[in-house]
């Protein structure tokens, strides 16, 4: 608590995603990864989104704090803060989230609305864990990001990151290899004119325009 006193909670957080950044930046120098970012559509660095990323490798943590051109906060598992050292830098750089507990989830839910109504963008994984297969792109998808986005009429900008399974298969941590690690901005979807009755509409949106840029850059077997 005496960190936090001096800076404030949210300067500390920004100061904490910085170290992550840097961190993440050292990682790749000695993994011999190389970060890339690709923009399919223009995207406006100086307001608030909901990035919504695929998940399928613990190597995807590393490129989402490298997205440094604004401040983000990943919505993170609680349990995770519970590593010793660690655990008190992932609670100040994430907002945390126990779906066992439905106060703990209502309370994850507030902080997530101030985040962006104090224009930090967040950054959700949609299907919620791993898609561990290599057949099909994604899994399917919670509502939570969609209807944040209708109720606060904050853009939905799809990512994708589509190395990071390579660098890290998500069977084991031993099968760590270097190479590129590509973050793909997809066009940013506009939430203006949509109602909460039309959340599965703009989820199903999302998914196909993510589903569609995965098959473009990894090779899938047809759908």
């Amino acid at each position: 608590m005496a960190l936090v006193l001096p800076f404030g909670r949210e300067k500390l957080s920004h100061r904490i995603y910085k170290i992550c950044r840097y961190w993440s930046q050292i990682l790749y120098f000695f993994l011999g990864v190389r970060h890339e970012e690709i923009y399919e559509a223009p995207h406006q660095f100086n307001q608030a989104h909901i990035f919504v990323g695929n998940h399928n490798s613990y190597m995807d943590i590393p490129p989402i704090v490298q997205l440094k051109h604004q401040p983000i906060k990943p919505l993170g598992k609680f349990e995770s803060s519970k590593i010793p050292i660690f655990g008190w830098i992932y609670r100040e750089a994430v907002i945390m989230v126990d779906r066992s507990n439905p106060d703990k989830r209502a309370e994850s839910l507030r902080n997530l609305k101030k985040a962006l109504l104090n224009k930090t963008s967040i950054f959700i994984f949609s299907e919620g864990t791993f898609s561990m297969t290599d057949q099909y792109p994604l899994k399917s998808f919670y509502n939570g990001a969609f209807k944040l986005a209708i109720e606060l009429k904050v853009p939905i900008q799809p990512v994708l990151l589509v190395d990071t399974v390579e660098r890290m298969h998500f069977n084991s941590v031993l099968t760590l290899t270097p190479g590129i690690s590509r973050v793909v901005y997809l066009e940013t979807i506009q939430v203006q004119g949509y109602t909460l009755d039309q959340v599965e509409e703009l989820k199903e949106k999302v998914f196909n325009l993510m589903e569609q840029g995965l098959r473009r850059y990894r090779n899938y077997p047809p759908a």
